[in-house]
């Protein structure tokens, strides 16, 4: 018999690593803009054998993801939960998308009672909360022994929870990645495992900081730059191919005309809300202060999203909106 070849049994290795567990029953709670797409999509892409268990407090929108699954036909079993806890009691991997801090706390406490049964679950939340409430409900999790608890907060939008294309930023153990990976790109594109629980969510709080001053740049410099009599296209170029250039410059142009998908085109409607944008602003601010992180611009850029969003020409719109409420020209 010829022996195995060095590539054969590296192919091997390979495909036994990436292998992971099969979880036949899911629950999902929170259907707000991402999480209804979210678990349409994990549904979607599930067998006939599997089951999705959906809870929201919001009736209308668990009924209706309900009639949209069955409708679709294919895709897992789908159950319609009384509660956070009904549809966690069975569940062996456990997703939430919950808005605020106080939200994740109420439901994990909810779920985590003595009348849940043992069990070695993983539960993902993919809320955008900060660090140390994310560490205190993993702790909760482990003390009450029903498994592990990883944060996996995502970047897309309604747009890439639609289409399926998110990216995950993953804090977990290392040996739990080949678990999570199958689950989490049922519903996005890319995984990027950041380290420990919690490492997901300081990236990503990380990230939306220099967002939020990048978008408060691009406009400050735009509407320097139209004030001097530059074209809002001219300059754009010169930016996005020069040091300046940026995502809020490059793709979600704060001025209308020089971007032809930005929600500057759409009166600011739609894309990430002024409002999200101050949260996770904010957020970062208490992590920062907890880490004894120095952040000498946080707290003026949260004040110009807390100003532009009392402001009924900005209220409910896009965070590039701030364009509008430093008097640029549209």
């Amino acid at each position: 018999m010829r022996p195995p070849t060095r590539l054969g049994s590296l192919v091997l290795r390979r495909g036994f690593a990436s292998t992971a567990r099969r979880l036949d029953n899911y629950a999902f709670v929170g259907l707000g803009q991402m999480g209804y797409q979210m678990a349409k999509n994990l549904q979607s892409k599930l067998g006939p054998s599997d089951k999705v268990s959906i809870f929201d407090i919001n009736t209308e929108a668990l009924k209706g993801l309900e009639m949209e699954m069955k409708a679709a036909k294919g895709g897992a079993a789908v159950e319609l939960a009384a509660s956070a806890f009904d549809a966690s009691k069975d569940a062996d991997t456990v997703i939430t998308v919950l808005p605020e801090p106080q939200h994740v706390q109420g439901v994990y406490k909810s779920i985590l009672t003595d009348s849940l049964p043992k069990k070695n679950r993983i539960f993902i939340d993919c809320s955008t909360i900060d660090p140390s409430t994310s560490r205190a409900v993993a702790s909760s999790v482990s003390a009450a022994g029903q498994g592990t608890f990883v944060d996996a907060p995502m970047s897309g939008g309604v747009v890439g929870a639609t289409a399926g294309t998110l990216t995950f930023m993953l804090g977990a153990a290392p040996s739990l990645v080949p678990r999570l990976e199958p689950v989490l790109l049922r519903m996005g594109k890319k995984v990027l495992h950041c380290g420990e629980q919690g490492a997901g969510l300081s990236a990503k709080l990380a990230n939306n900081y220099l967002l939020a001053l990048n978008n408060i740049a691009t406009a400050e410099a735009m509407n320097l730059g139209i004030k001097w009599g530059l074209d809002p296209k001219t300059l754009a170029g010169v930016i996005n191919v020069s040091t300046g250039k940026c995502w809020p410059s490059e793709v979600n142009n704060p001025v209308a005309g020089v971007v032809e998908a930005a929600p500057a085109n759409r009166d600011y409607r739609g894309g990430f809300g002024i409002a999200l944008m101050k949260k996770d602003l904010r957020l970062a601010m208490v992590a920062a202060e907890e880490a004894g992180a120095r952040m000498e611009l946080a707290k003026p850029a949260f004040d110009v999203y807390e100003k532009a969003g009392k402001e009924e020409q900005c209220q409910g719109r896009d965070f590039s909106v701030v364009y509008r409420y430093l008097g640029g020209k549209e």
